[in-house]
């Protein structure tokens, strides 16, 4: 038996973004739609009010993994994906270079960019480096990640205030937003030298001149300690199993689960990635024996994150095309039974561009269930609205899906 997962990060909206329709509403795409059909559409709650709304709760919970037990923040889980080695002793943030308005004093700034339009790796690197140079102690250490999304580790502190994600208060003032507690001071002193250091750094002078936003600040949330995951082989029965995607995030949460990560060539974690080169690795890795492969798509929540509804639409339309049509193509010909899920982690409506808390639609397709008989019923947020097939715990569905319940 072969299990899939496709998962259209933040893939999931509200009917005002396109003329009363959603994205996955609007968008031509015949495979899941021929999936759902032929399947079961269902909906689910990923994500829960006393926790981060973000990604790193809502892909723990669609792999199986309550986050009230596992959850120790996002970055460490980042850490992991951009191979850090991290000890007990590490508090590890997620680093953003953002990009604050430039006129105002420090607190009254606004961030209109949580990416710095996308900021390429090459760019982000020499940004990266020269605040490793001017802000590194012996406590404080500064990784580069991937475009925008970098690390930082703070060694031997405790730390509790929930600090906020820049995409979550983008065009806001960031005084009230700033750290409050304990080491607040230290953090907003860092930020602001951070902005004096970018500011005045050859690549922002660079990035200006060409007309893109500069990254002109950094930005601390998301800390945590190393977590602790049982392997995803123990908890569901998946003897060889491997994830596919653009973001250190979900393959940090690849190595704590002792699952195998494969990258790819030309993945970029936004709309311009690589699609049909995931898809490609998916099927590879099957043929290779591998009986579990979660691709993640990250190109729709960042859509979402820019209020974009249009490209956003259009990701999906490339989901369906390069991704779900070719591995579905190649499930019905291996000679192997399979089960496929197709499923957002969370919703990022372009209306309010961030994450909410609402339930998700899913598709689960079962081969050896499939009569030939066609329920007309399309993937949409509205169909599973009216579907009995709920999940009130997201993390629940994992072991029903690989039959370990």
């Amino acid at each position: 038996m072969k299990y899939v997962i496709i998962l259209g990060d933040g893939m999931s909206d509200y009917p005002d973004a396109l003329h009363g329709k959603t994205p996955l509403e609007a968008a031509a795409k015949p495979h899941m739609d021929a999936l759902c059909a032929a399947g079961r559409l269902g909906r689910m709650r990923t994500l829960y009010p006393d926790l981060p709304t973000g990604s790193d709760t809502a892909n723990l919970s669609v792999l199986g993994y309550d986050p009230h037990q596992y959850y120790t923040g996002r970055s460490p889980i980042e850490a992991l994906g951009l191979g850090i080695p991290l000890e007990d002793c590490d508090l590890v943030f997620r680093m953003n270079l953002v990009t604050l308005t430039e006129e105002e004093p420090f607190e009254q700034k606004r961030i209109i960019d949580h990416s710095a339009d996308k900021i390429s790796t090459e760019e982000a690197a020499e940004l990266v480096k020269a605040l490793a140079e001017k802000l590194e102690t012996e406590n404080i250490r500064i990784h580069c990640g991937v475009s925008y999304r970098h690390v930082l580790i703070y060694k031997h502190i405790d730390y509790a205030e929930t600090l906020t994600a820049p995409h979550d208060i983008l065009g806001k003032p960031i005084g009230e937003y700033l750290p409050k507690t304990g080491i607040a001071g230290k953090i907003i002193a860092m930020m602001k030298e951070s902005y004096d250091i970018l500011s005045a750094h050859p690549v922002n002078l660079a990035r200006k001149a060409k007309g893109l936003r500069p990254a002109n600040c950094l930005w601390l949330w998301g800390q945590g300690r190393k977590p602790n995951y049982p392997k995803f082989s123990e908890q569901f029965g998946v003897d060889k199993g491997l994830i596919i995607t653009a973001v250190p995030l979900v393959s940090g949460l690849a190595f704590g689960m002792g699952l195998d990560y494969r990258p790819v060539e030309g993945a970029t974690g936004d709309f311009h990635t690589n699609y049909a080169g995931k898809a490609q690795a998916a099927i590879d890795a099957m043929k290779d024996g591998y009986s579990f492969v979660f691709v993640h798509v990250e190109a729709p929540d960042e859509c979402g994150h820019d209020g974009d509804a249009e490209t956003k639409k259009r990701s999906i339309e490339k989901i369906d095309e390069e991704i779900v049509g070719p591995v579905v193509s190649y499930l019905r010909n291996c000679g192997e039974p399979f089960r496929i899920l197709i499923t957002p982690d969370h919703a990022t409506p372009v209306s309010v561009r961030t994450h909410t808390l609402d339930p998700v639609p899913f598709v689960l397709y079962d081969s050896q269930e499939d009569t030939g008989a066609k329920t007309g019923v399309s993937y949409s947020e509205k169909a599973a609205e009216n579907t009995d097939f709920v999940w009130e715990d997201a993390f629940r569905l994992m072991p029903y899906f690989t039959r370990k319940a």
